[in-house]
């Protein structure tokens, strides 16, 4: 019985998945220091990266927390939605595409 064989050429390629921002906005009741500790617990921001970010945020309205595959993003922005109504704060944190 003669051998046959097949090559099959399939290319794989592999894309690097989209990335999105996460976005801390200003609001005139959530306080600096909560920003600081969301800054610190939920996106691992050493004490004067999440004051230099809280500082943006309080400047310029928003400022962008981390970049993050979709579904890291969308539990990082829940998380901080938990953790604001447990604090009566109403803070929002939004997902944008990054690029």
């Amino acid at each position: 019985m003669p051998k046959i064989e097949e090559e099959l050429d399939l290319a794989l390629e592999l894309e690097k998945p989209k990335m999105f921002k996460v976005l801390l906005h200003n609001d005139d009741y959530t306080s600096m220091d909560f920003v600081v500790e969301i800054l610190a617990g939920i996106f691992h921001k050493n004490q004067i990266e999440a004051e230099k970010i809280m500082l943006q945020i309080h400047d310029k309205g928003k400022a962008i927390c981390g970049v993050y595959s979709f579904e890291i993003a969308q539990t990082k922005t829940q998380q901080v939605k938990q953790k604001a109504k447990q604090n009566e704060f109403p803070l929002l944190a939004t997902i944008e595409e990054d690029g």
